[in-house]
């Protein structure tokens, strides 16, 4: 927030406002939780953000180190946004915040870009219901690392070498079938689902998300 925009509260929640209280700034750190991105690949999954809103909060992001931009090597030479320790530590608060507000009711019809589906997936996370297997997703062409293990999920951005069972979807049908509006067989069956690998850990994997008003989480 520029200085005229603070709240001038000393309280430890106005502080963390005046730094992240920005439209858009909560979801660009979403975009960043499972690795860095883009800024091109940022504005995919912030339908509705102009490029100079994008470009005002990752330089405020920045000045206020939840962010940095870093610029690949040769021959990419391209510009990429990764979070710090500090951006990263909002984690748990995006969680938090996300099962917060999945009891309102839901007023649009655009889809979830995968960045915020998987931050879903990870606010219905059943332990009860979870297998410890290592899940490769390949959404709309990119690749992450869902792993299971200690009653605890980890995602990440990236490859995944000898996983126990691979998904190829669209982010579509990823949802459809982890929230429970249909089972893996019929996305599979239809062509929009290709799994390799353990076809019980493949069937199991829905089971491990309480979504809820759809099943239980026993």
């Amino acid at each position: 927030m520029t200085a005229s925009r603070r709240y001038g509260d000393p309280c430890g929640i106005a502080r963390a406002l005046d730094v992240i209280g920005d439209r858009w700034a909560l979801l660009v750190v979403r975009e960043l939780i499972f690795g860095p991105k883009r800024f091109l690949q940022l504005r995919d999954g912030l339908r509705g953000i102009s490029p100079n809103v994008l470009s005002q909060r990752l330089r405020g992001l920045e000045d206020a180190g939840v962010l940095r931009r870093k610029v690949l090597d040769p021959p990419a030479s391209v510009a990429i946004y990764e979070l710090t320790g500090r951006g990263r530590a909002l984690e748990p608060i995006l969680l938090e915040l996300g099962r917060w507000g999945r009891r309102e009711p839901v007023t649009t019809c655009n889809e979830l870009s995968i960045d915020a589906l998987l931050v879903a997936l990870k606010t219905v996370f059943d332990p009860a219901g979870a297998l410890e297997a290592t899940f490769a997703l390949r959404v709309d062409g990119d690749w992450y690392r869902l792993t299971v293990a200690d009653d605890l999920i980890d995602i990440t951005r990236a490859r995944t070498e000898r996983p126990t069972v691979t998904f190829e979807t669209d982010v579509t049908t990823l949802g459809s079938v982890t929230f429970g509006r249909e089972p893996v067989t019929e996305a599979q069956r239809d062509g929009r689902l290709a799994i390799t690998g353990d076809r019980r850990a493949a069937e199991r994997f829905a089971q491990m998300f309480a979504v809820p008003g759809v099943r239980s989480s026993g």
